[in-house]
């Protein structure tokens, strides 16, 4: 093989395993959730902000109840075990589970942010999303009066 034809192996192999990277989905939002977009009967991830006043816990000291939004949809969260240290109402999070029968996410871990200014990029692009998706829905319902 003549190294032209080496060399465009190689950049067509990059361009493939870009390609796959950026198909990855590190997380749904609850959007997502909502639109049926997430995967059914199989684990992934759910991010977004933690609804101020939803936290509860039960009476077993380890299951927490608490809800994630993305400023359009909301999804509960049903956690057993021990919390982050950082883990507070309207801070970023990223929850690993899968969606009960009864619509809520069942988590079986719990990651929270890093410190004060920090919101993992994906959470903060599906915030952004979702008021985009808002700000269309309204200026369309004004468009159509």
């Amino acid at each position: 093989m003549k190294p032209r034809h080496r060399r465009f192996v190689w950049i067509g192999a990059g361009v493939l395993l870009l390609a796959a990277a950026a198909g990855l989905v590190f997380f749904f939002s609850p959007s997502d959730v909502a639109e049926n977009r997430a995967p059914q009967g199989r684990a992934f991830r759910i991010g977004g902000m933690v609804v101020e006043r939803s936290l509860t816990r039960a009476s077993d000291g380890l299951t927490v109840h608490f809800a994630v939004t993305d400023t359009m949809k909301t999804v509960p969260v049903v956690y057993t075990g021990i919390l982050p240290d950082l883990f507070k109402e309207g801070k970023g999070v990223v929850a690993q589970g899968k969606i009960g029968p009864d619509g809520v996410f069942h988590a079986t871990e719990v990651l929270a942010k890093h410190d004060e200014n920090y919101m993992p990029p994906e959470a903060a692009s599906a915030i952004d999303q979702a008021h985009n998706r808002a700000a269309l829905e309204k200026a369309a319902k004004t468009l159509k009066q």
